[in-house]
């Protein structure tokens, strides 16, 4: 065999091996999944159990991106800077109306606030400041952590459902849910939105109680779900598929209450708070509900978006069964029975 062959064979190996690497990359689908809350959002842990998905690194890889708020994803899923946005049912109506998202499809449940017997969102102020009814916040600073972010929302109607006009008679500031403490201590603001983990900080609890909460404003909401273009669903349907099954393993493994002491764990490394922060709710009847099968309720979804029209946040009605997508985490739960 002469030099010259050799060679050629050689080339002819390195740009085969060159060739199916590129094809293996290729085929690995990178889904980029936005969240804004520590552990209340999937999004934020689903690494920590990453052993647990079975097709991570073969079909999909994951890259989780945090956001102030959920108004930032509309413009994030609009330039493609994320695949997936973990929307509020505010945002929602948002990215559909104003951002003209029509091809925007909802496919899976993120969390549930003011479902009988679980967790609801809170809306507090100090102990000693003298606000005792919601018609007390005339006048006053109220923070939410985002413009048109659910909590938001919610504070708006209740101000108006108790006569306040939200853009006359109060002030409404914007600050993220890590700093809804400091803000309410050092007198910034004289209402917070505070929501799960950080609604469990007891130095909060010793200085400040509920004045309301979200579900006394617009009743049970179907607080987050799961959004992505439609486009890029039709394109990788089966890498979601991967995903959605891998992502339902995970949530099953963080709701069985044999791995509480575990998934407390995870938790407390994540937020560097100590594990009694959460020992006493997470992923209990004292947190927020989760479907265990990332099933959103469709029904309370529709509701939470006329009350949007209703307060003019929206200018026309959405039907909300239209942009669904449950076909892709229905597929991958049948795949785990």
């Amino acid at each position: 065999m002469n030099r010259r062959f050799c060679v050629t064979l050689l080339l002819a190996a390195t740009l085969a091996l060159s060739s199916f690497r590129v094809a293996e990359a290729e085929a690995t689908l990178k889904i980029r999944i936005a969240w804004t809350v520590p552990v209340a959002n999937w999004a934020s842990i689903l690494l920590a159990k990453k052993e647990l998905a079975r097709h991570l690194g073969q079909s999909y890889s994951l890259e989780t991106v945090h956001f102030g708020g959920t108004p930032e994803m509309i413009t994030a899923l609009a330039t493609g800077d994320v695949d997936i946005a973990d929307l509020a049912y505010s945002s929602l109506g948002l990215a559909i109306e104003n951002a003209g998202m029509n091809d925007l499809r909802i496919i899976g449940d993120e969390l549930q606030d003011g479902v009988d017997g679980y967790y609801s969102q809170e809306f507090m102020v100090l102990n000693d400041s003298g606000i005792a009814k919601v018609e007390d916040l005339k006048g006053r600073v109220l923070a939410v952590n985002a413009a048109g972010s659910a909590v938001d929302i919610a504070l708006r109607a209740m101000l108006r459902e108790h006569g306040l006009d939200d853009r006359k008679d109060v002030t409404i500031v914007e600050a993220g849910f890590p700093n809804m403490k400091a803000m309410l201590l050092g007198k910034k603001a004289d209402l917070v939105t505070e929501v799960l983990p950080f609604a469990a900080d007891p130095g909060l609890r010793e200085k400040a109680h509920d004045l309301f909460l979200q579900k006394e404003a617009i009743g049970s909401a179907q607080m987050l779900v799961w959004t992505a273009r439609a486009r890029f669903l039709a394109e990788h349907r089966a890498a979601m598929v991967d995903f959605m099954e891998d992502t339902l393993r995970i949530v099953h493994f963080y709701l069985d209450p044999a791995h509480h002491a575990e998934a407390v764990r995870i938790a407390a490394a994540l937020t560097k708070q100590p594990p009694q922060r959460f020992d006493a709710w997470l992923f209990t009847k004292a947190d927020y509900y989760r479907d265990p099968n990332l099933i959103p309720n469709l029904d309370a979804l529709q509701a939470n978006l006329d009350t949007q029209q209703r307060l003019g946040l929206l200018k026309a009605g959405i039907d909300v069964k239209r942009y669904a997508e449950l076909g892709i985490v229905r597929e991958a739960a049948r795949r785990l029975k």
